[in-house]
């Protein structure tokens, strides 16, 4: 019989969570709280703790003394690693947290509980981004883990949110109701997001990875060239029959240096979807730049090879792919995959239409491919909703269309399904909480990433100055001519693109310029970049402004357009035609920094009181340093040993021994994975993958244990225990950290050496 002490506690909010998430999410938020306490002991390398808590979706954020951020007074406080101060004390400074929504579908449910998170742990507002995420800023670390898992009950995820991973996947907001697609991507995007998520081999990368899909090629939609792989959707005939799949881009991005994407497949089908993205991750993973992290995004590994070159390395590993059934499980639910609308399809042709209506619905409704059925946009400035109009957002989406809402790359919210004949009715309710305001898609819907608002590499104020030009926009009203609304504005608060500036009519990034002692406050202008065509074309930087003359030039330029511009001409049409020359002019009697006595309100930040500095500037977070697979796979054994003498303490022994052989399992799978990135997590492949890989190589053999450490996890696995108690869990616990210990050590050797292991 089996002696087995099994522990008794009530039922928690833990436990009820745990029911609603999967195991494997769950195990990983538990990882991270254990990798949490180890990092507050000072029993984890900062760096390695940085990265995983980047993975995470934890960012550190910026402080500015007296600044209120969102009505929270905050004090700066600046850490190296993130929010850690010291290995006794705890974590003083909230940071961000990021939440992962995928293809920017989101449900009511998920939705009430968004505003129940921002609400309980952040300032009540949630800021939505330029990939579809969710972020909530001034959240405290130690509250991440619940967090984590009352997401996790809902279906949403942080994992990989930052960090040197696979962001979020990005598809149109219009994918399944676009009048002009070639099919709804919605399933494929899904598909990706999930089949790479924590995919072993998306872990060595050396910096982010981000993926978009479009189901059009004349529209902006997912704006695939300009990502590290984009996916087109095609349409073939094959022997009369037609036949999905997708023109393949790689090696597009913004950033200080933007680069456009190049064709690596003018068509694969769709069954080759998950095996060519997983391709593309394992040469970038492989081959990509590691040391220098200003070089190791995917652009500069295509533009150093050249797209030839790039092409042939990723046929040839699709080639050596081991097969995976999940690449094309899902198919079979992809001709099921049918949004189905909440409401009857009543035109729009007899109800009283409300004051402001008109405006409304000729800027935020878009007439659906289904007849009868709109999208309309819910418009943000600069992204945020409270939780309060969240909640009521949440009820009207439950009235009018169900589960189908996404977010938007333009920092929007889209209701999809919504009845013509309903739209009053819709307005009216939107109005009453705040979120009913006209100009989607015009150019009163500024894009603006964070600044320094809280981004710890912003150097100028870029919401601040979203805010002032939508203000003044707003209060020019009807006056604006067609030409000009039709125009898109981004900025950036420095040269990272986070705003997206290249890809916009006019933008704008942050930078500093110096008159006398003083510093000011500065954006570079950039013009005539194209935003449809999937981010077809990059626009040309003409000089630096000063902040507070940003206004008067975007008046002036408009102006200029209005007066030269052909029938019908675009403005990047207009750009190109008049040269960077005569584009400059235009600015430059703005350029100009007045003497600090003349005009002090020009050394002052738009939303700020202070004098401006960049002395606030720290080491940005975006991407993390580089920690090696090793580095990052053996913490997660760590964490796990740490759980286990936490079980033991507990006298949950059983939890104690299983947790301490998980271990084991772990330190062995950070010793293989980034010498065999298809070792994969089944513990009978792994234990025989070491076995044969480490033990009977000799390679793990400690000098003076002679592979003693080894046996521990091989008689374990071999031979699972018949009882436990207190002795049994205690050695295992011993055991486990004596073998991660061992694992360290031959890391180490196995990287003095540089000797690989054996081929299978």
């Amino acid at each position: 019989m089996t002696d087995t002490v099994v522990p008794t506690h009530p039922i928690t909010w833990r436990d009820v969570l745990a029911e609603r998430m999967s195991s494997t999410w769950a195990q990983e938020i538990d990882l991270f709280e254990g990798q949490m306490e180890l990092a507050r002991q000072g029993k984890l390398d900062p760096k390695v703790f940085a990265e995983s808590r980047l993975r995470r979706g934890v960012y550190g954020q910026r402080y500015d003394n007296g600044h209120r951020h969102d009505g929270v007074r905050v004090q700066r406080l600046a850490y190296p690693h993130g929010w850690l101060k010291g290995p006794d004390t705890l974590w003083d400074a909230p940071g961000m947290q990021r939440i992962k929504v995928p293809f920017g579908g989101i449900t009511p449910e998920q939705m009430e509980t968004l505003a129940d998170l921002a609400e309980e742990y952040a300032t009540g507002v949630l800021h939505v981004t330029t990939r579809q995420d969710f972020q909530l800023h001034f959240v405290h670390i130690e509250d991440t883990p619940d967090l984590m898992r009352r997401l996790a009950a809902v279906g949403l995820t942080t994992r990989e949110a930052c960090g040197n991973s696979v962001r979020n996947v990005t598809a149109c907001p219009l994918a399944g109701v676009c009048r002009g697609q070639a099919f709804d991507v919605t399933p494929y995007a899904k598909a990706l997001a999930f089949f790479l998520l924590g995919h072993d081999d998306v872990q060595d990368f050396g910096r982010k990875f981000k993926i978009a899909f479009s189901g059009c090629e004349d529209e902006a939609c997912g704006l695939v060239r300009m990502h590290d792989l984009g996916f087109l959707a095609r349409i073939r005939t094959v022997q009369g029959r037609p036949q999905r799949g997708f023109t393949v881009y790689v090696g597009g991005g913004l950033g200080a240096v933007p680069h456009q994407a190049k064709v690596l497949e003018t068509f694969i089908p769709e069954e080759e979807l998950l095996p060519w993205a997983q391709a593309v991750a394992r040469v970038f993973a492989r081959h990509g730049e590691k040391r220098n992290r200003n070089r190791a995004r995917l652009k500069f590994l295509v533009a150093d090879w050249g797209i030839d070159r790039f092409r042939e390395a990723v046929r040839a590993e699709r080639h050596r792919l081991p097969p995976d059934p999940r690449w094309t499980e899902y198919l079979a639910d992809v001709p099921a995959h049918q949004e189905m609308p909440r409401r009857e399809p009543v035109l729009l042709d007899g109800p009283e239409r409300p004051p402001g209506f008109d405006a409304w619905h000729a800027t935020n409704v878009y007439y659906q491919r289904q007849p009868g059925y709109t999208t309309v946009t819910v418009q943000l400035p600069l992204g945020d909703i409270s939780s309060h109009q969240m909640r009521r957002l949440a009820d009207i989406a439950r009235r009018y269309v169900g589960d189908h809402v996404r977010t938007t790359v333009e920092q929007n919210i889209v209701l999809r399904w919504v009845a013509q004949g309903d739209l009053p009715h819709l307005y009216r309710d939107l109005r009453a909480i705040g979120l009913a305001e006209a100009g989607a898609g015009t150019i009163l819907d500024i894009v603006s990433c964070p600044g320094t608002d809280t981004c710890k590499l912003g150097i100028a104020a870029s919401r601040g100055l979203a805010s002032e030009l939508r203000r003044r926009l707003v209060d020019a009203g009807g006056e604006l001519p067609e030409p000009v609304q039709a125009l898109r504005i981004k900025i950036s608060g420095c040269f990272n693109a986070c705003g997206q500036h290249h890809v916009a009519d006019i933008g704008f990034f942050g930078n500093s310029r110096r008159a006398g002692h003083y510093k000011v406050p500065s954006f570079q202008v950039v013009l005539g970049g194209r935003w449809r065509q999937n981010a077809g074309s990059y626009g040309m930087a003409i000089g630096a402004v000063p902040s507070k003359a940003i206004p008067q030039v975007l008046e002036a330029i408009t102006r200029r357009y209005l007066a030269e511009r052909r029938p019908d001409e675009q403005f990047q049409d207009w750009i190109a035609r008049l040269g960077k020359a005569q584009a400059r002019q235009i600015i430059e009697p703005y350029m100009q920094i007045p003497r600090h006595e003349e005009q002090p309100d020009y050394f002052v930040d738009w939303g700020d009181a202070r004098l401006f500095t960049i002395g606030d500037i720290g080491v940005g977070e975006c991407a993390g340093e580089v920690v090696s697979l090793f580095g990052l796979e053996i913490a997660k054994a760590e964490s796990l040993v740490f759980e286990a003498q936490l079980a033991l303490e507990a006298k949950d022994f059983a939890r104690a021994e299983e947790l301490a052989y998980r271990a084991m399992l772990q330190a062995a799978r950070a010793l293989l994975l980034p010498r065999d990135p298809d070792v994969g997590q089944d513990p009978d492949t792994l234990v025989a993958a070491f076995k044969r890989r480490l033990y009977d190589t000799q390679l793990f053999f400690d000098p003076y244990a002679r592979g003693k450490f080894a046996r521990y996890l091989l008689d374990r696995h071999a031979h699972p225990p018949d009882r436990l108690d207190e002795d049994v869990a205690h050695q295992r616990v011993d055991e486990a950290q004596l073998f991660i210990e061992a694992a360290h050590a031959c890391d180490a050797r196995l990287a003095a050496e540089e000797k690989p292991l054996r081929p299978r």
